[in-house]
């Protein structure tokens, strides 16, 4: 079982709670209706399930316990967002009956868990025939940025080092059409989407964001426990962060990979 890497801390559901379809999941929404049965796998903290909600008949929420779990649960108490349930799940093994769902999506899930291959496996068992089996995951080999920062680099390069330790595969925007052929689909589109930050606001955003999660989120305190690196390490870095939101000229793409398969 692989182990979550980023955790729960504010400035990571900071950044989680600005997903929706529209910047998520758009290579999903022409294969979503009024009918459609939906299982979310991972949803996190909910946003893009609540906006799942409003486009279909009815969403099935998973994650990996009650603590995560309670983060979607709250966020569809406090919308009064009705068509949703939820499920402890761990997607290697699915409680689920075959052919439960018309769709079924993961999104920055498989980079975080044990054997992809497997998850994509269960998903596809649990789609009707003819179903989508959608994903999307970030590629951290293909970050790219400017100013060129040499503690972005070992930004980079510890969290890749702790990804792989926990189980998971930061790299897996690129493995995606991969994985699917190995589970055993013939019908995979595979395609690319990407975040960009580039102005002021979105560099303040973005390079704040990360200059908090270095310093207190579950990855700083794995980074320090394994001796991957000191608070000094991780302090220099946040600062690095945030000298790049305040560069004039500063620019960030990250890019994911996606695929469309059918069941």
């Amino acid at each position: 079982m692989a182990s979550y890497t980023h955790g729960h801390h504010e400035s990571v559901l900071r950044s989680h709670n600005t997903r929706n379809i529209a910047n998520s999941a758009e290579y999903l929404r022409p294969h979503l209706g009024a009918s459609t049965r939906l299982l979310d796998v991972g949803a996190g903290p909910g946003t893009i399930t609540m906006d799942f909600a409003s486009v279909v008949d009815r969403v099935t929420a998973t994650e990996i316990d009650d603590a995560a779990l309670s983060l979607s649960r709250e966020l569809a108490a406090s919308r009064g967002v009705t068509n949703v349930d939820f499920s402890v799940e761990d997607v290697h093994a699915l409680s689920f009956a075959d052919d439960s769902f018309d769709v079924v999506h993961a999104h920055q899930v498989l980079q975080h868990v044990a054997d992809p291959v497997q998850a994509l496996r269960e998903m596809r068992r649990v789609t009707v025939p003819g179903g989508i089996v959608a994903a999307r995951d970030a590629d951290y080999a293909g970050f790219i940025w400017f100013p060129l920062l040499p503690e972005l680099d070992r930004w980079l390069e510890l969290y890749r080092a702790a990804a792989r330790a926990n189980g998971g595969e930061p790299d897996a925007g690129r493995q995606l059409l991969s994985w699917a052929r190995q589970a055993g689909f013939t019908d995979v589109r595979a395609t690319a989407s990407t975040w960009c930050y580039a102005t002021p606001a979105e560099r303040a955003w973005w390079g704040g964001m990360w200059a908090d999660r270095i310093l207190e989120s579950a990855l700083a305190r794995q980074l320090v426990r394994e001796d991957r690196a000191t608070t000094t390490d991780l302090q220099a870095i946040s600062d690095a962060w945030k000298r790049w939101a305040d560069a004039e000229d500063g620019w960030y793409l990250v890019p994911h990979g996606e695929i469309l398969c059918r069941a």
